[in-house]
């Protein structure tokens, strides 16, 4: 029987149709943008904002930066109570109740404007999902440097032994939540940060299972983020080669204020230091002899100014760019018009940074024996600062 017009005309339409969506699949799959490939194929900083929460409460918010080129990294940790005036919640509150209450994205778009950079992708990792991870993983490694014993609100009683020690999945909030006597918040926040790192290193010991694409789509789950399953196994894998032992933390430093009956944690220099810490970082990470990176240098700041307290601020601010202040003290005397740098260790890229950072151009060199950064270094200081009166407290003018 002879197919009518129409419906030669029909059987027409869907030939055309299915062909048109045939296409539109193979287009789709083959032009797909890989937005995480593509990032660690170039040779610039990854970040990555890493949260882990509990019950939709913010518990660590690190920013790894990653340079893929040589797997060396950075971490800046946010601390909780990071305060300011807040345009997504219209208000004076604590950064991590954007979180809560508006979400992560828009929790992301905050730590951008905090940081002055751009955040390329996040991670979202619940505390009950990394207890489930941990265990599969066989562990988070962790040193304890003292025995925790210790109850909380609950009067349970929490055991921890001292050393290096491998945290199962129930041992986890033990770990992240406990705060002995002696303690404060930036103890508990270290914890937290090292947990971070811990599972980082975890997840590159396991990277031969865990990545595997059969068995990932069980990991996967787990998470929150910006980008799909095999964008987020990219992201993971990539991110888990970081050299954890050369990371140094860093964190928001700031004057801590009493609002609203909740101390929260204003940023110096109306944020602009953090901004600054974040370029020097990045900057020391793409350098290509990477020394800025390679280990912690050791200040001596003198205070060579009738300001009082000026040596201790200033010792403050460089520990927020990752610098190790050995001591604070009077210089021999107080009437210093130009500031100074002491390069003890005669590494001119250090030093250089050193100078950008605080805006100073007067650096004298001692003569240095054998070229060793760690023996040559007078009573265990590389650098040495002396503020003068043209020193602001952040910049040298």
């Amino acid at each position: 029987m002879k197919l009518r017009q129409e419906q030669k005309g029909s059987i027409f339409l869907l030939l055309i149709f299915l062909i048109i969506a045939s296409v539109s699949c193979v287009l789709f799959f083959s032009l797909r943008e890989d937005r995480v490939g593509d990032a660690f194929k170039q040779e610039h900083v990854v970040k990555t904002l890493l949260v882990l929460e509990k019950e939709n409460e913010v518990l660590s918010t690190d920013i790894l930066f990653f340079y893929p080129v040589s797997n060396q990294g950075a971490v800046i940790y946010i601390p909780g109570n990071t305060g300011s005036i807040f345009s997504s919640i219209g208000r004076v509150d604590r950064i991590d109740e954007i979180f809560s209450e508006k979400g992560i994205e828009v929790y992301c778009s905050e730590i951008e404007k905090l940081l002055g950079t751009s955040i390329d992708f996040y991670v979202v990792l619940s505390l009950k999902n990394l207890q489930t991870i941990t265990d599969r993983l066989g562990g988070l490694r962790v040193f304890v440097p003292l025995p925790v014993d210790y109850a909380g609100e609950d009067e349970i009683r929490r055991l921890l032994p001292s050393g290096a020690v491998v945290l199962d999945g129930d041992k986890l909030p033990v770990y992240l939540e406990y705060k002995l006597e002696d303690e404060n918040n930036a103890d508990v926040m270290e914890r937290r940060q090292n947990v971070v790192l811990a599972f980082l290193a975890a997840m590159n010991r396991n990277s031969a299972v865990i990545f595997e694409k059969k068995n990932f789509n069980i990991y996967e789950k787990l998470f929150v983020s910006n980008v799909d399953e095999d964008g987020l196994l990219t992201l993971l894998k990539s991110i888990s080669k970081v050299d954890s032992e050369q990371l140094v933390p860093q964190t928001v430093t700031g004057t801590r204020r009493l609002v609203d009956g909740q101390e929260l944690l204003f940023p110096f220099y109306d944020g602009q230091l953090i901004k600054d810490v974040v370029m020097q970082t990045v900057n020391s990470l793409v350098s290509e002899s990477r020394t800025l990176s390679n280990r912690v240098y050791v200040l001596e700041i003198k205070n060579g100014t009738t300001t009082q307290g000026l040596a201790h601020n200033t010792g403050a601010l460089l520990k927020s760019a990752g610098y190790d202040v050995l001591r604070t003290l009077n210089a021999s005397s107080n009437n210093v018009e130009k500031t100074e740098i002491i390069d003890h260790i005669g590494n001119s890229e250090v030093v250089k940074a050193l100078a950008n950072f605080i805006r100073c151009k007067n650096i004298t060199v001692e003569e240095v024996q054998n070229g060793d950064d760690y023996t040559n270094a007078v009573e265990n200081v590389d650098f040495t600062i002396i503020l003068g009166s043209d020193f602001d407290g952040r910049y040298v003018h």
